[in-house]
């Protein structure tokens, strides 16, 4: 059942465009994240759904009601900002009930909804606590609880844990996952963190210079980029320029190695250039037994990264990286060494520059 959809939205401030021609749609209970540098209009697009910011064009309905001019007080969205935005001088039970308050609920319906929330973000033991006693990992829980007090059809958040340390944002995302999973809520979440996104997400809108790139699911936009800026931003990616030698059987030349790729070739003529991009962790060096894919090349650095071994190759004049897995008997070249990687057809993507 589609529960958000935006149609066309663009957003103008004077002669710049901060948003342009946006097209979405979000099923009932599904987690979708805005990914993208800043400045690329995610977070302007959230605040057009919250009602902050009107469009300059286009509509936002929620379950089939037109709500683009409506003001934030007559949308049933919740929204979790990056500052918390709780109230100092009340606790946490107050800040928790105060949207509930301000739509006239009963005081028992306040309470029981309230200790509900406590529940959910286990924090009923600082139910009578006030924000400056509580860490930020606990502030965040409790913005979060209140936005989903008034039982929002839609749950915006706005990059909530940027502000948070690393350890507790791995952590906490992984609550708001499973809360957000339990309650069956249709969540929108801005982030520029592409770990956040691939790790949370339904789906990921990877949006540029007001723009859509690429809509897809996380295994979608991490494994088949449809453009060099998708592939560039989500994750680390080797490209290179390669010459097409058999259009047909995607055969293509780099750097004097014969490569394939699974990639539809046809709309391309013999000899003309094209951008490949290959992910570090589809490269492994080769076997006796492999023989296809096979890429001449010299090993320039080598860099330790905990689970991961990060190995710098040159491979003519371009740089390649080639990860693989930490173990106590891996067994690695010199530095200077000739070496030969390989990767699968399917592994050698061809992206629109």
């Amino acid at each position: 059942m589609t529960n958000l959809v935006l149609t066309n939205i663009s957003k103008h401030f004077g002669d710049f465009t901060a948003v342009q021609d946006f097209n979405l749609s979000v099923d009932k209970g599904e987690f979708v994240s805005f990914l993208g540098p800043s400045g690329c209009g995610k977070t302007t697009t959230l605040r057009m759904i919250a009602g902050f910011e009107m469009p300059t064009t286009g509509s936002i309905t929620i379950e089939g009601v037109n709500i683009t001019h409506q003001p934030p007080n007559q949308r049933n969205v919740g929204m979790v900002f990056q500052s918390y935005a709780l109230f100092p001088n009340m606790t946490v039970a107050q800040n928790i009930g105060f949207g509930l308050r301000v739509r006239n609920e009963s005081g028992s319906a306040i309470k029981d909804r309230v200790a509900e929330m406590l529940g959910i973000i286990n924090l009923e033991s600082k139910a009578n606590s006030y924000p400056f006693q509580l860490s930020g990992g606990q502030m965040q829980r409790v913005a979060l609880a209140r936005a989903l007090a008034i039982r929002p059809q839609v749950l915006l958040l706005d990059e909530p844990l940027s502000a948070l340390d690393a350890k507790i944002r791995v952590s906490l995302r992984a609550e708001i996952r499973s809360i957000q999973r339990k309650l069956g809520i249709t969540a929108i979440y801005v982030t520029h963190d592409q770990e956040e996104a691939l790790s949370l997400s339904d789906r990921i809108v990877v949006m540029n210079m007001g723009e859509v790139e690429q809509i897809g699911t996380p295994f979608e936009i991490y494994n088949f980029p449809k453009n060099q800026f998708v592939a560039n931003f989500v994750g680390t990616l080797n490209t290179a320029s390669a010459e097409v030698l058999d259009p047909a059987e995607g055969r293509l030349s780099l750097n004097g190695s014969t490569i394939q790729t699974s990639t539809d070739l046809k709309n391309k003529a013999k000899g003309e250039k094209v951008l490949i991009a290959i992910r570090p962790e589809r490269f492994s060096f080769v076997s006796e037994q492999k023989k296809a894919n096979v890429i001449d090349c010299k090993i320039e650095n080598i860099v330790f990264l905990g689970a991961i071994v990060r190995v710098q190759v040159s491979v003519g004049t371009s740089i390649f990286y080639m990860d693989t897995f930490n173990n106590p008997f891996l067994e690695l070249p010199k530095i200077g060494a000739k070496e030969q990687v390989t990767c699968s057809k399917e592994a050698v993507l061809v992206l629109d520059e």
